[in-house]
């Protein structure tokens, strides 16, 4: 298989308008994903029997092909962005969702009896002492879900939109391997860009982490 670098080069400025193009549908669709699955999660956390519920209802749409739901929204939202970003964010759920989920879990009951002890109100609990404590798992789900929406954005060809993917697109239907190999070069390094600016964030807005593994090597 031989690349045509003079391709690359050629559609440098294409190239960047769909990196673009793809980075913006995957992250909307995040944080679309988030906006909804924060307060499910509250809610599923908070109302035991509504739990299996919730976690079904994402799990239910997570097993519906890609392509169908594309298909079945086309009469909504047409072909157009909306289409790709409302696909996309269905996916998401199922690993937003249980991940807020079980970050909300794993805060200690004592830490949240504490807070109460004190004299701080539901709302206020929920947003400077459980959310924080469960961000470390809610961020690893956004992880995933950022990697797999920029994986699944290319699906989105076959309406029309697609980002890098209309790169795949392009390639087959010429028998011109070039486009295909940059599409996939570029979906993985903005897979591995966004990975790691999550990590730097999660770092970032997680001291206490930090402290915690200092004094565990010290000890």
């Amino acid at each position: 298989m031989t690349i045509e670098w003079s391709w690359i080069s050629d559609h440098a400025d294409d190239l960047v308008t769909l990196t673009l193009s793809h980075l913006q549908a995957a992250l909307s669709a995040v944080l679309f994903g988030l906006l909804i699955s924060l307060p499910l999660a509250v809610v599923a956390h908070r109302i035991k029997p509504l739990r299996g519920f919730l976690l079904g209802l994402s799990n239910v749409l997570f097993t519906i092909p890609s392509i169908a739901v594309f298909v079945l929204l086309l009469p909504v939202s047409g072909l157009t962005r909306t289409t790709t970003v409302i696909g996309l964010t269905i996916y998401t759920l199922v690993v937003l969702l249980r991940n807020t989920v079980e970050g909300l879990d794993s805060v200690p009951a004592r830490t949240k009896e504490a807070a109460v002890a004190m004299g701080t109100r539901p709302l206020r609990t929920l947003l400077t002492v459980e959310l924080p404590l469960a961000l470390p798992v809610i961020m690893a789900g956004v992880r995933i879900a950022t990697v797999m929406s920029i994986s699944l954005v290319s699906v989105a060809t076959y309406i029309g939109d697609g980002g890098l993917g209309q790169l795949f697109t392009d390639g087959f239907q010429r028998n011109f391997p070039t486009p295909v190999v940059v599409g996939v070069v570029l979906t993985l390094l903005l897979a591995l860009v966004a990975d790691t600016l999550l990590v730097a964030v999660q770092y970032v807005l997680t001291p206490w982490t930090r402290l915690q593994h200092s004094k565990r090597e010290r000890a």
